[in-house]
């Protein structure tokens, strides 16, 4: 059974909802301001990810992809793969025939 923290619920909650709203600054610098260990911090941060994670029914929890999901991931990622390509070829056109137009 873990030890209880010695942080309140609520401090807990405001510390992530700082750390949240301020992406300039860094963990260790809010730690330091609460007294708390940027590490331990950073812990809350992760666990209400997960949290929220968990609640919108999203991936969180370590569930397996269905064979269908991984198939159509397949296929997307071909999509794109040949996508770029397509947009790679027809950027070295552009630039080509732009050069052309500019002799």
């Amino acid at each position: 059974m873990p030890r209880p923290s010695k942080y309140p619920e609520q401090f807990r909650r405001d510390a992530v909802e700082l750390v949240r709203s301020s992406p300039d600054r860094s963990l260790r610098e809010i730690g330091r301001e609460l007294g708390v260990n940027h590490e331990t911090l950073r812990g809350w941060v992760n666990a209400a990810k997960r949290a929220e994670q968990t609640s919108a029914g999203g991936r969180g929890g370590g569930e397996e992809v269905s064979p269908s999901e991984r198939e159509e991931l397949r296929r997307l990622r071909r999509r794109v793969a040949e996508l770029e390509t397509e947009k790679d070829i027809l950027r070295k056109a552009a630039a080509y025939f732009a050069k052309e137009m500019g002799r």
